[in-house]
């Protein structure tokens, strides 16, 4: 059994212009590179689903940063929950921030993306590549990013729960878009939020285990 990884937890505010967003920056000693968390709609940095990925990653020496990419103001506006425009933005204020911080500018850095937070994802990829290695989608809406889809160049695996039926079609469309490296895996017998025993364990594995292949290199 691998003995508990060490790391160091921080509450941050990332900041541009008027816009505060809250973060948790986690630190494992000896980390191999960072994902961004991107949640989907009605979730942000608290989310027990990606909490749950992002410890881990942690156990995996990978750093990890969550995030609420809206306020709370705006988490109450639906137009604004789903707007991947304003989603990816901020994604990309994140990355920005991550290469900037002292204790992270080195680091190669990954996306992952949940639901509506996949879309963002993929889209901020696509508009800067610089330093994305990785990116994975957990039950993920990557037909939101479709224009950006051909000019993504991070590996990228998307998963999807062997129940979600409209989800898998998305995304099987979304896979032959794709030009970069990709995998599409599919978790049997889960359903869009992986709640059935032992599901997002196998997110978890599937994300550690692409993550750890690509940030690991070289830069």
């Amino acid at each position: 059994m691998t003995a508990p990884q060490e790391h160091k937890e921080h509450s941050v505010t990332i900041t541009k212009g008027k816009l505060a967003l809250e973060c948790i920056l986690s630190l494992p000693t000896g980390t191999h590179g960072i994902v961004i968390f991107a949640h989907g709609s009605g979730s942000g940095r608290l989310s027990p689903r990606n909490n749950f990925v992002a410890r881990h990653l942690l156990q995996n020496e990978l750093s990890t940063l969550l995030l609420d990419l809206l306020t709370d103001e705006e988490a109450e506006d639906r137009r604004k929950v789903f707007d991947i425009n304003l989603l990816a933005d901020r994604l990309l204020t994140a990355k920005t921030w991550l290469e900037a911080e002292p204790r992270t500018r080195n680091l190669a850095i990954g996306y992952f993306g949940a639901s509506t937070g996949a879309g963002a994802a993929l889209q901020a990829a696509a508009r800067e590549p610089s330093n994305i290695k990785a990116i994975v989608s957990r039950g993920g809406r990557p037909d939101l990013a479709e224009p950006y889809l051909p000019a993504v160049t991070a590996p990228t695996l998307l998963i999807v729960g062997g129940h979600d039926e409209p989800v898998i079609e998305m995304n099987q469309a979304a896979y032959e878009q794709l030009m970069c490296e990709k995998k599409l895996t599919i978790i049997p017998g889960a359903t869009h939020l992986f709640e059935e025993p032992g599901t997002l364990e196998q997110v978890a594995e599937q994300a550690g285990g692409w993550f750890l292949q690509y940030l690991s290199e070289l830069r």
